[in-house]
């Protein structure tokens, strides 16, 4: 996942960070543990990165952004691996490219291991440090970004394999029913009258961490509009397929019909049909497809053609965050909570359920491009390049994964990816006007 993190402006104690801090450290050592060396090297694609680089890069940042700049007396574990593990610092020096992060054979996954558990001992007198709880806030929704973007990476290098090789052994879990077959008008909506609402974080504020890329919080004007209650559906999708969406060039945006036709797309990553019976490929293997089950893996020109098909839209950004709130307006609807859902909850195979719930089971596309909110001001230093930089190009996603860590996202949180890419637990909802 490319979030980017800059922490709230206040330092006040978190008397919960020294859990918050543990638990996330011991869930990404524990998503590893099936994995052996050669699991965790491979490299499938310059935008994925091996499991072993992902837990030497947030190590590399708890290094970098606290222990050398905070602990007196530190030195570096290694004196050569922040070149190796920086990400895209450019205020932190040089840096192997991305594309060559898979041919890192060392250090083995052992040594980034004992490496971890160095920083974990080093760390111990800073946890609690008021003035060092905004720094750590930041690094630990760092790390739970990076623990799905393991989960995320290693499905598609593991995909790569024409064994089918698993992760974990066993089922899926049993996926909750998603309403039945029925139509894309058949899920329920919840409405809006419009008008205006509050969107965005308001750092100062709020003690709350957020993203930088979260605020500030400014009004946005909404005309009636009515967003689906539940996500679209593996069946739905099929029935897309059948109607020709991937051969229908009047559904699809100009770069993402000359995308489909140049890579062959013609279904949602992980599909296949063998045997007259539809499959995808998960982190148990090759498993029936739930027809029931959210669609997810998808690109943002397929959501939208599949809007087009549908003879709806995508939901904004502004509209997504306008409902999750509770519409902020008179008479509105509750609030959705953004730790319901089905999210993920410790070390075992994230799978799609459906339900209800805004959030949880896939990142859901919006119409809009991620662009900076009015009077947004990146972060000072070497933190404030993980934002603003990337606000190019990109769309907004919403939500929150079954491979997001509970209790990571909120009503405010801004996902992006570009349009093409679908390696991540990615879906839709629909919305209309009204």
């Amino acid at each position: 996942m490319t979030s980017p993190e800059h922490p709230v402006r206040k330092a006040e104690p978190r008397p919960d960070l020294a859990e918050q801090y543990c638990s996330t450290r011991a869930l990404m050592e524990a998503l590893t543990e099936r994995l052996s060396d050669a699991d965790a090297t491979v490299q499938s694609m310059e935008d994925a990165s091996p499991a072993k680089w992902h837990l030497a890069h947030t190590n590399w940042f708890w290094e970098t952004f606290l222990l050398r700049d905070y602990a007196p007396g530190y030195t570096l574990y290694n004196e050569d691996w922040p070149f190796l593990f920086n990400s895209y610092y450019e205020a932190e020096g040089e840096r192997i490219a991305r594309f060559s992060r898979g041919a890192l054979s060392r250090p083995a996954l052992d040594e980034i291991r004992d490496w971890r558990r160095a920083v974990d001992r080093a760390m111990e007198p800073l946890i609690g440090d008021p003035a060092r709880a905004d720094l750590i806030a930041l690094g630990i929704a760092h790390e739970q970004q990076h623990i799905e973007l393991l989960l995320t990476d290693i499905k598609h290098a593991l995909f790569q394999n024409p064994l089918g090789p698993a992760m974990w052994d066993g089922s899926p879990e049993a996926a909750m029913s998603a309403g039945g077959a029925g139509g894309v008008a058949d899920a329920g909506w919840n409405e809006h009258p419009g008008g205006i609402a509050l969107i965005g974080h308001d750092h100062n504020e709020s003690a709350e961490f957020a993203f930088d890329n979260e605020g500030p919080r400014h009004r946005v004007l909404l005309e009636p509009f009515a967003m689906s209650r539940r996500l679209v559906t593996n069946r739905q999708w099929d029935e897309f397929i059948a109607d020709g969406g991937y051969t229908t060039a009047s559904l699809w945006l100009s770069d993402g019909w000359a995308w489909a036709r140049e890579n062959g797309i013609t279904s949602p990553l992980y599909w296949r049909e063998r045997g007259g019976a539809g499959e995808h490929f998960t982190h148990q293997g090759w498993q029936m497809r739930d027809p029931d089950a959210p669609v997810t893996h998808i690109s943002y020109f397929e959501a939208d053609a599949f809007a087009s098909w549908a003879r709806m839209r995508l939901p904004t950004e502004f509209e997504w965050e306008a409902i999750a709130r509770g519409q902020d307006g008179e008479g509105s609807a509750p609030a959705h909570d953004a730790s319901s859902g089905n999210q993920l909850d410790g070390a075992h195979a994230p799978a799609q359920h459906g339900g209800e719930a805004l959030f949880g089971d896939c990142w859901q596309f919006t119409r809009s491009a991620y662009l900076p909110y009015p009077r947004f001001a990146p972060a000072g230093g070497a933190v404030g390049e993980y934002n603003g930089k990337f606000m190019s190009g990109q769309f907004v996603l919403k939500g929150a994964s079954c491979a997001t860590v509970r209790g990571h996202s909120r009503a405010s949180y801004r996902n992006f990816f570009y349009p093409h890419q679908r390696w991540q637990f990615t879906g839709l909802r629909l919305a209309k006007d009204l």
